[in-house]
């Protein structure tokens, strides 16, 4: 067969296992050996460097360039230690990914000789050319100065023989360029607003910090197929491809035995992952064929963004070892579900209290239930904000595609604690609230008892309490979590600023403290009762009842971003010194751009795809028919012609009609396309690319996806989803 995709399937059915070399060795021996943590610290520093070092990280003191240099040079030494010979700032601009710029160590000296060397100014802030990275207009194109500022709460690490060290990215001017910048202030704010609060209970915590485990969601194709897949390789998703026979119906694939090939992976990456201190845990099938999921211990958050957006590009090195092409697209197939990236959020004490999980003391369930009904208070007032930082070209595939949550933003908190809540809003005055944990026994031999959790799990909610944590499932496989982090942190701070201000007010009328915090609990619960709902996010009564509730729907990109710039998200954040006005809006022309990029990307290889593959595929075989009907027209008699060719001749007509419709759409596309480029406002581009773009993917797709299931297998140029969705 000359076809280059059955010359793909041979490769890919010609793969052997790759055999694995991994140390035999305890994970605990060598997880974070590729680290600066604590323990490199303590052998690599001086004892007043180290100290000063672990200040800087718990307390958030400055570092004298005394210090600097030393911690510099420590820090050089441990990483030539481990074979290290460049450095880097690693940061996260805003394209989404990581970037970094190599630097030797070494510097020439006399001789024609040369030494490493390796500086407190060095470590501590670089100037990266930022001409090309996206400002939002922060910054003119001929203007390339930016600056890295070291992160010293992110332990540096060591990648493929490169020092990286985390960073902050700001322009010249001091605006935020990056993800990380505005997390960073973000995590500072909620710190002091939650501490504030939570002395009401405890006086003697000092810090609280926000806590994160994410849930990456991605598919595995075999890499001979995804290199003969144009529009996997430019898009990150398959723009055509009819569905499987066979795909997720049986939930066969969920939880079921990995793959062999698939394992391998999954042991190399952790092994990876491990030595740079990601501490993955979990592995396992997801519901799609091919669909696989990896999550880790909770961490603080701003180091858990950094353990993910470090493992996305593991997960694609490793696979390539493996003959795999990772895909962390939000949809690369449709008719199947899609991936998520499950932020799980909690907040913690320095005295080793997560504030999500129910106590077992009357006091300590009502500390709890503050804090719960201050984050829903909170969800409720910024829910289209919530919407704004999960939107993306990509995970508009997804939300509301009966397998991830809807673009309607709503919370769950299960029957008890609905019901607790139900029973505060009653009471005129504080009284007990039943939140005891209850059993359930299943009655099964040689099972253990089942402690049931303070929740049930509803996977259909975008934002859903799970006992002790609240998950986040609307946020897309392919984003930075930073993003909707931010966001979380910001509108939770607002809520706790003001709730401790509702408090006070009472307390300063003679109010007693708890009195005054149930009755402002109370308040709160009925007036966020809306963001509420226990049951089927995906079901079409729940987008009827929450239109009744007043909860917006916003179903695609173009719009939710609009929220970034409204008058209530820039008070809140400019209040809360997290970004300016201009640092919004320069977010929310990028985010545009981007999205106009990605529409016009997926519609120039569509059409290039249907006119230079599909068509004439399809044109090819059309022919093979007419010449088959010619030929029998030749030998048979003219009844039994009509007769016998009346299938192939239905055929024919429908192949033409297919045709003609992909050319005319792909045509109009164009032509929507060069009015949408001419628009000169962002906004109404993006609207254009939205609602004038859009539609024709959908409508070329049908017509090419059909004339998949008409044309000779072997002459059909693209891998299909049977072949790409079940591992060799």
């Amino acid at each position: 067969m000359s076809n280059i995709r059955f010359k793909a399937i041979e490769v890919s059915l010609a793969r052997k296992r790759k055999t694995l070399d991994l140390p035999k060795e305890k994970v605990s021996t060598y997880f974070g050996e590729l680290t600066f943590n604590r323990n490199a610290m303590r052998e690599f520093l001086t004892r007043e460097a180290y100290q000063k070092l672990i200040d800087v990280i718990e307390k958030g003191e400055t570092i004298e360039r005394k210090i600097a240099d030393q911690i510099a040079a420590g820090m050089k030494s441990w990483a030539i230690s481990k074979g290290a010979n460049h450095y880097t700032h690693w940061f996260h601009p805003l394209t989404g990914a990581t970037a970094e710029k190599h630097d030797a160590f070494i510097i020439p000296i006399e001789g024609g000789n040369a030494i490493e060397n390796f500086q407190g100014n060095e470590l501590i802030q670089q100037e990266p050319d930022a001409s090309s990275f996206p400002s939002g207009g922060i910054r003119n194109t001929f203007e390339a100065r930016g600056y890295t500022a070291w992160d010293p709460t992110s332990y540096a690490f060591i990648m493929e023989n490169t020092l990286c060290i985390p960073t902050i990215f700001v322009s010249y001017t001091g605006e935020a360029l990056d993800y990380k910048t505005p997390l960073l202030k973000s995590l500072a704010a909620l710190d002091k607003a939650a501490t504030n609060v939570y002395k009401y209970f405890d006086k003697n915590v000092k810090k609280v910090y926000a806590t994160m485990g994410w849930e990456q969601e991605y598919f595995l194709i075999d890499s001979a197929l995804y290199k003969v897949r144009p529009d996997l390789i430019l898009t990150g998703r398959t723009v055509f491809g009819h569905a499987s026979a066979k795909d997720q119906q049986l939930s066969d694939h969920y939880f079921g035995t990995i793959h062999e090939r698939v394992l391998d992976f999954m042991q190399d990456l952790e092994y990876e992952a491990h030595r740079l201190g990601i501490p993955i845990k979990t592995r396992h099938n997801e519901v799609a064929p091919n669909q696989f999921e990896c999550a880790p211990v909770y961490e603080e958050t701003n180091i858990s963004v950094d353990h993910n957006q470090l493992l996305m590009h593991l997960m694609e090195k490793v696979g390539r070892r493996h003959d795999f092409q990772v895909l962390l697209h939000e949809k690369p197939f449709k008719g199947i579900n899609g991936s998520g990236k499950h932020n799980n959020w909690s907040i913690a004490t320095d005295t080793g209290v997560n504030i999500l999980s129910p106590g077992k003391t009357t006091d300590s369930n009502f500390r709890f239930l503050t804090f719960m009904v201050i984050v829903l208070k909170a969800v409720d007032r910024y829910a289209n904000l919530l919407r704004a930082h999960i939107a993306s070209a990509e995970n508009d595939h997804r939300l509301g595609a009966h397998e991830a949550p809807p673009a309607i933003i709503s919370a769950f908190i299960g029957s008890q604690l609905s019901q607790t809540f139900d029973e505060i809003e009653k009471k005129d005055k504080k009284g007990k609230v039943n939140t005891n944990d209850f059993n359930l026994n299943i009655l099964i031999p040689k099972i253990p008892e089942i402690f049931l959790d303070n929740t049930d799990r509803n996977r259909t909610s975008p934002f859903a309490f799970t006992g002790n944590k609240f998950e986040f499932r609307a946020v897309g496989s392919s984003a930075n979590c930073a993003n909707p982090m931010v966001a979380l942190n910001a509108i939770v701070t607002e809520q706790l600023n003001q709730f401790k201000k509702d408090v006070d007010k009472l307390i300063t009328k003679n109010t007693k403290k708890d009195e005054a915090i149930f009755q402002v609990i109370k308040r709160y619960i009925t007036e966020s009762k809306k963001i509420r709902f226990e049951g089927n996010n995906y079901s079409d009564e729940w987008e009827a009842e929450a239109k009744k509730r007043g909860l917006a729907n916003i179903k695609s990109t173009p719009p939710a971003l609009k929220e970034l710039i409204s008058k209530e998200s820039i008070k809140l954040f400019e209040n809360l010194k997290i970004l300016t006005e201009r640092e919004l809006r320069a977010r929310y022309e990028i985010q545009l751009e981007n999205y106009v990029k990605k529409i016009q990307i997926e519609s120039r290889v569509m059409g290039d795809l249907a006119k230079n593959h599909i068509i004439p595929i399809a044109i090819r075989y059309q022919n093979t028919l007419i010449e088959n009907v010619k030929g029998l027209k030749d030998v048979l008699d003219s009844k039994t012609f009509v007769k016998l060719s009346r299938n192939q001749m239905q055929t024919i007509k429908e192949i033409s009609e297919h045709v003609e419709e992909i050319k005319d759409k792909v045509a109009e596309m164009l032509e929507e396309r060069i009015k949408a480029n001419r628009i000169e406002n962002l906004e109404e581009q993006a609207m254009a690319y939205n609602m004038k773009v859009m539609p024709f993917l959908a409508q070329i797709r049908d017509h090419v996806d059909d004339l998949e299931l008409m044309v000779d297998d072997e002459l059909w140029p693209l891998p299909k989803y049977r072949e790409m969705l079940f591992i060799k």
